[in-house]
């Protein structure tokens, strides 16, 4: 067992390796379990259903990124020091303060949800009394936000715990996506599976969250939580430029799709949803190595820029090795993965597998990056970078579409992945030797 706190660089990078691995283990069980469900979905309802729901399902992400606080980095940045001191009610109160700005962020993202349906339901070709259903979905998904509990888990070492909850998702997919094609073969049937699934997630994290928490996480009544303010020095900031990093990450993400949807239709927008969907997967090591790293590299920062800068150049190096081996995976078994999974109408997406898989490698290259900027204390300079590239990939889209088509939006993905891979690369160098 690792001694909590040791700031080594060696102790810290296996205790990334050993908390990547537990969260690789859920993912991988999620990445089989979503291969079969996605069969489901994209065979049951075809090329131009399967795009409505993809549409549907970038809404509703959009929402929820757009008003979302990564409030687990919260808990563990500012619940370390309280744990280390044994000061447990301190900590309860920065995670009662986590839980407001999550409730909140909820009724946000009612309101907003509900706007959007209203002026843009027509653009998104909805459909017939599929408004309601819709916003239902999008609620469920708001009031499912569990990034609070998340950091406990975090804050504990308990990665095993998280990754468990974490297949919650795909596990609770697959039941509800077999239910739906026997019982309610639509899109209507396919959304009330994803919203069975947020549910079993969320419930699954806040019940092992209070089981590993119990007494160190002090007392739910002392004090109030808006104290926290005032005990945490820096917080607001701090979730402030959490929160929009993580929205323009996110948003830009999944605009990209509606704006594929508006310049393609529904068609074009669910072939691009499928490569992209597929490509994260192949490269989902990127953002459980985040995970892993910030935690990391925020104790890791108590401890001098030798130490600092030693873990920061092992993390690089590993995720080189990852991004090549998994590009060299999308170049040899994406074609025939592809069309074992969503059939032969589904092929012409292979041309955006391989782009947007590229540019999900050069993000995971870089994966370091940010969590060392976030640990030093420089989030405000990790938001601007953030801003710089998605607003260059939302142009480049925009110009691109009409030329080359969907092929235009993956090229788009590349060049502001390279654009962001540079800016915070030279960033997190000067952090190393600042």
């Amino acid at each position: 067992m690792f001694k909590r706190g040791s700031g080594a660089a060696g102790d810290g990078f296996a205790r990334i390796l050993a908390n990547t691995g537990w969260l690789l283990g859920g993912k991988g069980v999620g990445a089989v379990l979503s291969l079969a469900y996605l069969a489901i979905v994209t065979r049951t309802l075809g090329v131009a259903d399967f795009g409505r729901f993809a549409l549907v399902l970038s809404a509703a992400n959009v929402v929820k990124a757009l008003v979302s606080f990564d409030s687990w980095q919260i808990v563990v940045r500012y619940g370390q020091p309280h744990l280390t001191e044994g000061n447990g009610d301190a900590l309860n109160r920065v995670l009662r303060f986590c839980i407001l700005i999550d409730l909140g962020s909820a009724v946000a993202g009612g309101l907003i949800a509900a706007a959007i349906i209203l002026f843009f339901g027509n653009l998104l070709e909805l459909g017939p009394g599929m408004g309601v259903q819709v916003w239902l979905f999008t609620m469920v998904m708001m009031i499912t936000i569990r990034s609070s509990p998340t950091g406990v888990l975090r804050l504990f070492d308990r990665f095993d715990s998280a990754a468990f909850a974490e297949t919650m998702i795909p596990v609770g997919r697959m039941i509800g996506a077999v239910v739906a094609w026997i019982l309610m073969p639509g899109i209507t049937g396919f959304l009330i599976s994803w919203a069975f699934a947020e549910l079993l997630c969320a419930i699954s994290y806040w019940y092992l969250a209070m089981k590993v928490g119990g007494d160190r996480i002090g007392n739910w009544r002392a004090g109030r939580a808006l104290d926290a303010r005032r005990e945490n020095p820096g917080i607001i900031g701090f979730l402030t430029a959490t929160n929009l990093q993580t929205s323009l990450s996110s948003i830009g993400q999944q605009v990209a799709v509606l704006i594929v949807g508006a310049f393609v239709g529904p068609a074009g927008a669910g072939l691009y949803r499928l490569a992209n969907q597929l490509a994260n997967s192949l490269t989902k090591i990127s953002s459980l190595l985040s995970r892993s790293i910030f935690v990391e590299l925020a104790r890791t920062s108590t401890h001098g820029k030798e130490a600092l800068g030693a873990l920061f150049r092992r993390t690089n190096k590993l995720a080189l090795v990852a991004g090549a081996v998994i590009i060299g995976l999308i170049v040899t078994i994406g074609h025939p993965l592809l069309g074992l999974i969503a059939g032969k109408e589904f092929l012409p997406a292979y041309p955006l597998l391989l782009m947007l898989g590229v540019s999900a490698c050069i993000d995971l290259i870089g994966v370091s990056y940010r969590p060392l900027l976030m640990a030093t204390d420089r989030a405000g300079l990790s938001l601007r970078i953030s801003v710089v590239a998605t607003l260059l990939l939302l142009g480049l889209q925009s110009a691109l579409l009409p030329l080359y088509g969907t092929k235009g939006a993956a090229m788009a993905n590349i060049l502001s992945s390279l654009a962001s891979f540079t800016l915070m690369g030279l960033a997190s160098r000067r952090a190393i030797r600042g």
